[in-house]
């Protein structure tokens, strides 16, 4: 019996998957074979050694040590779609937010409370309040996965002419696109072109503070800028000048700082975006999915430094190798089988960067020796029997 380590409070939908097919699940296990978690922290943690999954109810795995993870042939898992429907909801009101100053007049006709004639003044007022309209205006969005291709095509069907960048965009991504959103080629296109511009990309160092004083002299004035991703792509000081010198016209993030919490022309969320109930029980279900294909078959699907495999089983035993990208590992493997008499069904061999994963299904069951010897190979990271 596998046993799996909550590091946050998980939705009961997700644990009763787990449960459902056998797992353990508590907070306090000492020697699991899958970490769920949320928003915990564990760049410092001591992993275990027989611990070979760690899957977040969630799409950003900034709270995991990734690579650490890959060097010690640990699968780390996101629950990137889950989420999508929440945040896509908060982007449109978020374009909304960013057009009218809606914040700042509810604040206003709040301190209207005990007025002789809050009628009166409402309509002398509230002209300070007022914004363009989204129909009709162009929204460039950076980023077309899972939410931003949703974000996308929501924007087009509300009237909004839509560029999309992403020189990543997978097939799957393409296929999700409305033929009304167009292709940006580049940056300078989304920011010469957008009245509105929405970063939707994973933070890490390529993308830090990618708009930046440079990508926003390059924007429109006026130009309207929303973050529900990470803080980290956008440089605060080059927001806070771009506001003050009217070149921004207003701000929305899910990730405020010290510096851009409270200042004018912000609207700040508390890091709102995946907070739904609805969201929260699909990125639990999710996470439990991934953990247990990949404990009990070795599939993998939304992991971050694997390749995705999915593959039937067949034969008597299965081995799961994780391994370095580079030629003859394959016969390496193979040759060691090889001279054991024994069949291979079929395999799947993928590679994802520096990193490749091999699933082998034998005709028959396989001796501790000869995984031993399998395991021993150079630049093999982890193999699992199952």
């Amino acid at each position: 019996m596998y046993e799996i380590k909550t590091m946050n409070n998980i939705a009961r939908q997700g644990l009763n998957v787990l449960a459902a097919k056998g797992f353990l699940v508590n907070n306090e296990s000492a020697d699991p074979a899958g970490l769920l978690l949320r928003s915990a922290k564990i760049h410092d943690m001591e992993f275990n050694k027989n611990l070979v999954a760690i899957a977040r109810a969630g799409v950003g795995t900034d709270n995991v040590p990734t690579d650490r993870c890959t060097e010690e042939g640990i699968a780390v898992f996101n629950t990137a779609g889950a989420n999508a429907q929440a945040v896509v909801e908060l982007a449109i009101c978020s374009l909304v937010l960013a057009s009218r100053d809606l914040v700042e007049g509810v604040i206003w006709a709040k301190g209207l409370a005990g007025h002789p004639d809050v009628t009166a003044e409402v309509e002398a007022g509230k002209k300070a309040f007022v914004g363009p309209e989204i129909m009709g205006k162009t929204l460039g969005v950076i980023g077309l996965g899972a939410i931003g291709a949703q974000i996308a095509n929501t924007a087009a069907n509300l009237g909004m002419t839509v560029w999309g960048y992403d020189p990543y965009l997978s097939v799957e991504a393409a296929w999700r696109l409305s033929s009304d959103v167009k292709h940006a080629e580049d940056l300078a296109t989304i920011y010469r072109e957008s009245d509105y511009v929405l970063i939707q990309v994973h933070h890490n160092e390529s993308t830090h503070h990618m708009l930046d004083a440079k990508a926003f002299s390059q924007m429109k004035d006026g130009v309207r800028v929303i973050n529900l991703a990470r803080g980290g792509l956008v440089d605060s000081d080059a927001i806070l000048a771009a506001l003050a010198s009217g070149k921004v016209a207003r701000y929305v993030t899910d990730f405020p700082d010290d510096k851009v919490i409270g200042a004018k022309g912000v609207v700040a969320f508390p890091h709102l975006g995946a907070s739904t109930p609805e969201s929260e029980d699909k990125c639990a279900i999710m996470a439990a999915q991934e953990l247990a294909d990949y404990l009990l078959d070795g599939n993998v699907h939304n992991s971050v430094n694997l390749p995705e495999l999915k593959l039937e089983r067949a034969g008597a035993c299965r081995v799961c190798i994780i391994h370095d990208n580079i030629p003859r590992m394959l016969n390496s493997f193979l040759d060691l089988i090889g001279e054991e008499n024994i069949n291979v069904e079929h395999m799947q061999n993928k590679a994802k960067g520096s990193v490749a994963y091999t699933v082998i299904d034998l005709g028959s069951n396989i001796s501790e020796e000869l995984a031993l010897k399998l395991a021993a190979v150079p630049n093999v990271k982890r193999l699992r029997v199952l």
